[in-house]
């Protein structure tokens, strides 16, 4: 069964913005997927639409086979949204927060109280229990939303940006937490980000949306074997001077000490570190700076607009 069944979805808006243009899509059931695009893309009209927020001009959308038209209560009950804005009451403590959403879901007070705590100290907001939500920190606040679109326990968990703003500490935390519900608990994860490392390392499958069209949909690992080049950040031990090409590899001086190098397709950082090694090159530390996937998502992104242009 798929987790998210999409045909022909169309959204125009009433100032003739065609926001989505008849788009494809299906998520299995049990997938970590990733759906990308720039700012504008339609991203947040598909899952408007598919929470039930947006309303669509044409097409079908069917959650785990529920048609979000037909069987309307069906397969909001399926779905748990993580939005991009916060949108609970601030003046409101965190775990009243998730028991009045586990209430409006009609589950019984013991078992709300149950699951609140559970979610609550997975995400590492007990202690902030009592606290009013307007007194915490972003990450919390982000982490709060994530535990009351899961009080529920939906099949289906759409994430919108769930890290935007968020400290590397507590996005890697994150990532454990929905590595862990997807792989364990089997729940269906969709995932937008502008992070695309994080689509990386959490996603199997992605599909890159651009000007209300999907215009690349596949498994993660399928795409990245396209990928054409991945840059890495090197700093030296030492100054290094007029070293523009390196065999195979094109270097840019970032400063005295530190380097960009572009290691092609077909290519690996042994080949690398011998051929530095030969220019009497100490690399002291080394880091990504595009990884394999943002460099592919960018040029896909670059070629549909030569193509409009």
């Amino acid at each position: 069964m798929n987790a998210l069944s999409i045909s022909g979805l169309s959204k125009t808006y009433g100032n003739s913005v065609h926001a989505l243009k008849g788009i494809d899509l299906c998520v299995p059931e049990g997938d970590f997927f990733a759906l990308l695009g720039p700012n504008g893309a339609g991203k947040s009209t598909a899952i408007g639409i598919i929470s039930s927020l947006v309303n669509k001009t044409s097409g079908t959308v069917k959650v785990f086979d529920q048609d979000i038209d037909e069987s309307a209560e069906a397969a909001k009950a399926r779905i748990g949204l993580v939005p991009q804005e916060f949108n609970f009451n601030v003046f409101e403590p965190v775990l009243p927060t998730l028991l009045n959403v586990a209430g409006y879901n009609g589950i019984e007070r013991p078992e709300a109280l149950k699951r609140a705590e559970y979610y609550l100290k997975k995400l590492d907001l007990w202690d902030k229990r009592k606290t009013p939500s307007r007194q915490l920190s972003g990450g919390m606040k982000r982490r709060l939303m994530i535990a009351r679109a899961l009080i529920h326990e939906p099949k289906l968990l759409i994430l919108d940006e769930p890290t935007a703003g968020v400290d590397l500490e507590i996005r890697r935390s994150m990532w454990s937490f929905l590595k862990e519900l997807n792989e364990q608990h089997g729940t269906t994860i969709i995932l937008t980000t502008h992070y695309l490392e994080e689509a990386e390392a959490l996603c199997r499958n992605v599909a890159i949306i651009d000007g209300g069209k999907i215009i690349e949909q596949g498994a993660v690992a399928q795409l990245l074997s396209r990928s054409m080049l991945e840059t890495f950040v090197l700093d030296t031990q030492d100054p290094i001077n007029d070293l523009s090409t390196l065999g195979p590899f094109t270097v840019r001086q970032r400063d005295q000490s530190s380097i960009e190098v572009d290691v092609p397709k077909g290519h690996t950082l042994n080949e690398l570190f011998s051929l530095l090694s030969e220019h009497s090159v100490k690399v002291t530390s080394l880091r990504n700076k595009t990884n394999r996937l943002e460099e592919f998502f960018l040029r896909l992104v670059n070629s549909e607009a030569g193509k409009k242009s």
